[in-house]
């Protein structure tokens, strides 16, 4: 008999823990709220360690009905989730990281207002989340996806009396909405073409089918449709520009959302449709260079950038690039496990720059640290950690799955490779230029108390993050420890997928070997460019190279020169000469002012669709839709209702000469009527 662990408990959890806070949190302490948030969250890991302990007994996919929910002639879909190496990855990632960060915000966000209600809303996000990861359909992965957006927003726009907040939030929900319309467009040809949203049978009919190689066909479609959801959600080019602006949320909402859970769900689907697009190698050659014009354009801005929070959020970007190009070359358990230990290092590195902007009240601009190393150890220490890994060095989380990816694409395209080498080479140098800027030479700031708001309560709303105490200082111990946990995680973490080649076994490549060999076809061939032949070590996914693994060392060893001279060139850049960054972009001119201000891409995309379609008098939704067809619409029946009214109400003269006319006339009329219809 199939075990029954009651999945739908693990996402229900958290919205227990929404529910009570949101309804009854306004009557609470602080501390109530904070242990209604935590027991919730940190219960949901729990479950989902149970789940763990009893993994290798079950006959996977296991799939739990909770309820039926649709029914249309033949098409139905069940309220009912999934659990598969894929899926429980997802789980520990989701609940682990989580729960730091729930642990972590209740020293950060102590002395906001609307405590409450952040953390209803951090649990909202959860059980969406939740949801999405463990949906056995489409459907139920689709509300989750929704959910998500919908927390986003509350939560990006929490500090709601900043116009930037509320403003940031609304462009990411618009923004992934463009995206979602695609994702839904491809599960409304699902359901024509197949019948059915459910995992299982779907990939199941759909692996039957051939590869589309001779030119785009249906599953080709689908796939680039799916495409363009997973690009809003998780920031590609074109869609990236909401997550930069994301930042004007709270610090523990840019490690949770737009670090290790929320951004990476659209990887998650590319990978969980991998069936799909292992049969559409067009849209998978998009998809890998989707991603490699998305992680060299975020990284070349990131080197600009001075906001210590928008420093990582365009790295953000340029990492999901990665695993945006590990998905192309059909390697999607790299995707993952760069998945993985990006949401350990980049959770800490955004946790660890809130400490720091907590420590000097409020500031975010780096030009305005330095000399940060002595005065917040912890906070040093830990940040240290996490730079290391994003920049690849040898040992650490980000070396093995970032090193991974590389090797992969390399037996793709060398294009592919030289991109991902170049930006890797970026990586390291404008985080260890945001390293050395926070934490060496001297401090340049004062601290400053932050400015206060009021919420629609009443309440005092602080609005601008940071704590306004006199004097650098170190965080809480509750912010401390979840920096000290993933600091760990950010070192040791990428052992679980250490490469034949370093002398490991690739654990976290076999574990989710059965979720993408089972149904995968000889995918190498479609990434041959013209005159290539592909090079003798390229395998399936889920399988080690048993050759190479000495041009591999050599690759490895390119990799990690690269993430070393980015770490030389930020050593002598802003620390040995610091007066020559800016000879440098002096020098640059008119180069330099286009990527610090971002390529102008937000201006262009305000020519092209905000203002026409939204803004000003002549736009097209507002003038045209809104008022030339809506507002029309409604007016146009107003109009007409009254003028017909109008001439009834004339015809009530009060003259009984008049009414007995009418009378008359109207009885003649009907006489004649009858008579001609009888005559015919």
């Amino acid at each position: 008999m199939t075990p029954n662990f009651y999945l739908w408990m693990i996402p229900l959890l958290p919205l227990a823990g929404a529910a009570i806070n949101g309804l009854l949190g306004k009557r609470f302490s602080r501390q109530t709220v904070s242990a209604v948030a935590l027991t919730f969250c940190i219960a949901a890991f729990g479950w989902a360690l149970f789940v763990v302990s009893k993994f290798s007994g079950l006959v996977l996919p296991h799939v739990e009905t909770l309820a039926p929910w649709l029914r249309a002639g033949n098409f139905q879909v069940d309220f009912a989730f999934q659990l598969d190496q894929l899926s429980l990855v997802m789980l520990l990632i989701v609940t682990g990281v989580g729960s730091l960060i729930h642990i972590y915000s209740v020293g950060y966000m102590w002395e906001e207002g609307g405590f409450y209600r952040f953390f209803s809303y951090l649990n909202l996000f959860m059980f969406f989340m939740l949801t999405l990861i463990l949906a056995s359909n489409y459907l139920l992965m689709f509300i989750g996806w929704e959910g998500v957006g919908l927390a986003s927003y509350l939560l990006i726009g929490f500090f709601f009396v900043k116009d930037s907040a509320a403003s940031a939030g609304k462009k990411a929900f618009i923004v992934n909405r463009i995206g979602d319309f695609g994702l839904l467009i491809a599960l409304f040809l699902l359901i024509k073409h197949f019948g059915t949203l459910n995992f299982v049978p779907l990939f199941q009919n759909i692996a039957s089918m051939p590869v589309e190689t001779a030119s785009a066909g249906l599953l080709t479609t689908i796939g680039l449709l799916l495409m363009v959801g997973a690009c809003g959600k998780s920031a590609q080019i074109p869609l990236y520009v909401w997550l930069p602006d994301a930042m004007e949320g709270p610090t523990p909402v840019s490690a949770l959302i737009h670090a290790a859970t929320m951004v990476t769900a659209g990887v998650y689907m590319v990978a969980r449709s991998h069936t799909i697009f292992e049969r559409a190698p067009m849209a998978l050659t998009v998809i890998a260079i989707i991603g490699c014009l998305t992680a060299l354009f975020a990284a070349t801005i990131g080197v600009t950038q001075t906001d210590i929070k928008k420093v990582l959020a365009y790295s953000t970007i340029s990492q999901l690039g990665y695993m945006f190009i590990a998905c192309g070359v059909a390697a999607f358990s790299a995707g993952i496990f760069h998945l993985m230990t990006h949401a350990f290092f980049k959770g800490l590195l955004f946790l660890a720059a809130g400490s720091v902007i907590h420590a000097v009240g409020g500031e975010q601009d780096m030009r305005k640290m330095g000399g940060l190393r002595k005065k917040i150890p912890y906070t040093f220490w830990t940040m240290t950690a996490g730079t290391f890994a994003i920049a690849g060095i040898p040992g650490l989380a980000g070396f093995f799955s970032k090193d991974e990816i590389l090797w992969r694409a390399y037996q793709a395209s060398w294009a592919y490779w030289a991109i991902g080498l170049f930006t890797a080479f970026l990586t390291s140098f404008y985080m260890f230029r945001l390293w050395f800027m926070t934490f060496f030479g001297e401090y340049k700031g004062e601290p400053e108390s932050r400015a206060q708001g009021h919420d629609s309560h009443g309440h005092d709303t602080q609005v601008h993050e940071g704590h306004g105490h006199s004097g650098v200082h170190e965080s809480p111990m509750v912010m401390v420890l979840p920096l000290i946990l993933l600091a760990i995680l950010s070192v040791v973490g990428g052992y679980v997928g250490v490469p034949g080649s370093l002398g490991g076994q690739n654990h976290f490549d076999k574990f989710l070997g059965p979720v993408f060999r089972s149904t995968a076809p000889a995918l190498n061939a479609h990434h041959e460019q013209p005159g290539e032949t592909a090079p003798p070590e390229q395998t399936t996914e889920g399988h080690e190279p048993e050759a190479g693994h000495g041009t591999e060392i050599i690759f490895t060893g390119i990799s990690v020169s690269a993430g070393f001279l980015g770490l030389f060139l930020a050593w002598l850049l802003y620390v040995n000469k610091p007066q020559l960054p800016q000879r440098i972009a002096a020098s640059l001119g008119s180069f330099y002012h286009a990527v610090l201000n971002k390529y102008y891409v937000d201006e262009i995309y305000a020519t092209l669709f905000v203002k026409p379609l939204i803004d000003g008098s002549t736009s097209i939704l507002w003038h045209g839709v809104d008022q030339g067809v809506i507002d029309a619409s409604v007016n146009s029946t107003a109009d007409g209702a009254r003028e017909v009214s109008d001439s009834l109400r004339h015809m009530q003269s009060g003259n009984l000469r008049s009414y007995a006319g009418w009378i008359a006339a109207g009885a003649a009329a009907v006489i004649a009527y009858m008579i001609w219809m009888g005559t015919r």
